[in-house]
């Protein structure tokens, strides 16, 4: 071990006599004491010199510095700190990713049932680590990652976009609530008039026995289920919401219609398909600037819709004068609770209730709305206080000036098609209309702008885009979409781009693809109204791809937004 074997390390009486030494030099030792000077100039001086030196006084002459403490010795040189080594946890991670990138590889190269395998290996890779695996707790947020990211891909068809029609939808989660009769809890009555006595609310709050049976069905097991959910997801569009209400000069509490409505599911419907965050009838919408194409759908814009029931509850409370029958008009119609006071002769929310002049749902509406702000504002009576909110939604925006495909996108931004529906829940078809304002994740335009670059602005609704890796060759990437290195060479003119750098691939996406044919042009019949039948050519996908117009790309606009309103 080279120096730490050569070097002598003093013993204590060495030591010790070394204290003496010090202490003679520096004037400061015992009078009582002898120096041994002889002893000393032979442990200082190297062998050779030891023997050579005749007086004592010049084993002296140039006195080295004395030290009484070890720490003081010159350090030894240290060894250059060793390569952190990979851990088991980390091993594996690799090994994953590994596999997931392998099974996204085979969606691209068209081979689903492999992909499908690769993805499992992946989740397997990480589900059997041992429990007792340091950096476990890294691995299973990894694992989470991976098991999310799958299933996004599934909700893709595994990279098969599901027919436009297909749109999923949920149900609105309190059609099955409002019709119901809920018992009261006795013991709630003196609680509930309590909490509304001292709880601050720009909506007026009120105890009746309609009011305390909801509470009663949100502390039930499956009230608080609608309840909690409702409340976990608000926290999605939350602050946007009440940014909305408070520009609109609306009591924040009404919040509270949208859990009612919806729960906060962009794409929930009732039974009377009423769509959206805010369940607006197509009429309604209409009246409010939300409109509907073959593509999109207003309704279900979360923040065009929140604009817009701000302004229709505005002016209900304007014709009614009174919160709670701009609540019910919400629900059932302006004209059915004009018509119900008209009857009556009540402009009371409570009297035409009474009266059952309003119908059912409607009058189960208002004190639904009120139990929930009553049980949120006062959340740790009812122990919903510790809500685990979902995130609030963050994106930038990009106006798409000409038809894109949604799987561009996804494929330009490594992102699942099911994420990029996620943040436009407007979007109800595949391909977006020219003047699109589309949503995409957080700091990525920069990315999506540089991919629609090399596809043509005619193309963009049909062609797709691939980043070069490493090793890529027209060859190798038109093996892997299923064309030919002279369509992708004409594509890119004869020149694939750098590392990195993104390529337009002249092929369909997969569910859009028309079915292959081995002959380049084959007939098939068609009926027509007439009930003859006519003859109608067919190309096969690679003669079609072959035509690569020159166009200029067209332009985009971009701007910035944040559902959450920060």
């Amino acid at each position: 071990m080279g120096v730490h074997q050569d070097r002598r390390v003093p013993s204590a009486a060495s030591l010790a006599a070394l204290t003496a030494v010090a202490m003679g030099l520096t004037g400061c030792a015992a009078t009582n004491q002898t120096i041994q000077p002889q002893r000393y100039k032979q442990f200082f001086l190297p062998p050779q010199q030891a023997q050579a030196a005749e007086p004592v006084q010049l084993a002296f002459a140039d006195p080295p510095r004395l030290s009484v403490y070890v720490n003081d010795y010159p350090a030894l040189p240290s060894k250059p700190s060793p390569i952190p080594r990979p851990t088991d946890a980390d091993f594996l991670i690799q090994r994953a990713n590994e596999r997931f990138a392998a099974g996204k590889r085979a969606l691209q190269q068209g081979q689903p049932d492999e992909a499908r395998q690769e993805f499992d290996r992946a989740v397997e890779t990480l589900f059997n680590a041992p429990e007792n695996l340091p950096g476990r707790a890294t691995l299973e947020r990894r694992l989470e990652e991976l098991v999310d990211a799958i299933y996004r891909i599934d909700q893709d068809q595994l990279g098969n976009s599901a027919p436009d029609e297909q749109v999923s939808y949920e149900k609105a989660p309190l059609d099955d609530i409002l019709d119901m009769t809920f018992p009261i809890d006795p013991s709630l009555r003196g609680k509930v008039r309590e909490q509304v006595r001292m709880t601050v609310s720009q909506l007026p709050l009120d105890e009746r026995d309609a009011v305390v049976s909801f509470i009663n069905f949100f502390s039930s097991t499956k009230g608080r289920r609608i309840l909690l959910g409702g409340m976990q997801r608000s926290g999605r569009y939350k602050a946007m919401i009440e940014r909305v209400l408070a520009e609109e000069g609306l009591p924040e509490e009404l919040i509270f219609l949208a859990q009612a409505e919806s729960g906060f599911s962009p794409r929930a419907v009732s039974n009377k398909l009423c769509m959206g965050i805010w369940q607006f009838a197509k009429f309604r919408g209409n009246e409010y600037g939300l409109k509907q194409t073959p593509a999109t759908d207003d309704r279900m814009d979360p923040e065009k819709a929140t604009r817009a029931a701000a302004r229709h509850l505005h002016d209900l409370y304007e014709h009614f004068g009174d919160w709670y029958l701009a609540m019910a008009a919400y629900n059932c119609g302006p004209g059915c609770v004009d018509n119900a006071v008209m009857r009556t002769g009540y402009a009371d929310f409570w009297e035409l209730r009474r009266r059952n002049a309003l119908p059912k749902e409607t009058a189960n509406y208002v004190p639904a709305i009120l139990a929930m702000v009553i049980m949120s504002k006062n959340a740790a009576e009812y122990g919903i206080g510790d809500i685990d909110f979902e995130p609030a939604v963050t994106y930038d925006s990009l106006e798409l000036q000409t038809p894109t495909h949604i799987g561009l996108v996804a494929a330009a931004l490594d992102r699942s098609v099911s994420e990029l529906k996620d943040l436009n829940p407007s979007l109800i078809k595949s391909v977006t209309p020219a003047g699109f304002t589309l949503r995409v994740p957080k700091g990525t335009v920069p990315q999506l702008e540089a991919a629609l670059k090399v596809i043509p602005a005619d193309r963009r609704d049909s062609w797709r885009v691939h980043r070069v890796e490493p090793g890529d060759s027209f060859a190798a990437v038109a093996k892997r979409y299923g064309t030919t290195p002279d369509v992708l060479s004409s594509a890119n003119h004869d020149q694939l781009p750098e590392t990195g750098m993104f390529a337009a691939v002249p092929v369909s996406y997969p569910g859009d693809r028309p079915t292959p044919v081995k002959a380049a042009a084959r007939t098939t019949t068609k009926t027509t109204a007439k009930g003859k039948a006519k003859a109608t050519p067919r190309k096969t996908a690679a003669a079609a791809s072959k035509k690569v117009p020159a166009k200029k790309t067209a332009g985009t606009r971009t701007t910035s937004k944040r559902a959450s309103g920060a």
